[in-house]
């Protein structure tokens, strides 16, 4: 067994739990597993620069439709996410939080850069002992060159 594979006994503690769901969804977006980014976030109502999606299908068709996948299956990018501030309330079941994020994407012929920065604001609740996405909302507030990254930039 190694390191990353331990798992301590019992539930983690509930900002934890959070905190690990958004880790989650930059791992599964930049690994371009949208099927299993759908599964996470099957609960939410995923809130972008479009219309709010809802549903497990049509949050995996939108991320599908979005984002351009290369020929290693990612979008050959990482989401950094910092600045995590989460407040949970145990009695209710619910929790909040508030995050930066940073997109870096490289390619053979695009030199590591930023692409675009912004915000998440999630809405979590706790069920049947589980916490789960119920909204995210993403508000990019700065964008580099996202014609790599975004099907609707190379579109334009």
């Amino acid at each position: 067994m190694s390191p990353s594979d331990h798992r301590p006994d019992g539930p983690a503690p509930s900002h934890r739990a959070v905190e690990n769901l958004i880790a989650r969804y930059a791992e599964l977006v930049d690994d371009g597993d949208f099927a299993r980014l759908a599964d996470l976030l099957a609960d939410a109502t995923f809130i972008g620069s479009g219309e709010p999606v809802r549903g497990r299908d049509a949050i995996e068709k939108m991320f599908h439709d979005t984002l351009i996948v290369y020929a290693d299956g990612t979008p050959r990018t990482q989401h950094v996410t910092t600045n995590v501030a989460v407040e949970v309330d145990e009695a209710a079941g619910t929790a909040f939080s508030r995050a930066y994020v940073t997109v870096l994407q490289a390619l053979p012929d695009l030199p590591l850069q930023p692409i675009a920065a912004g915000r998440y604001h999630d809405r979590f609740e706790r069920r049947d002992g589980q916490w789960r996405f119920v909204e995210r909302r993403v508000r990019i507030t700065m964008a580099g060159d996202v014609s790599r990254h975004l099907r609707q930039a190379t579109e334009r």
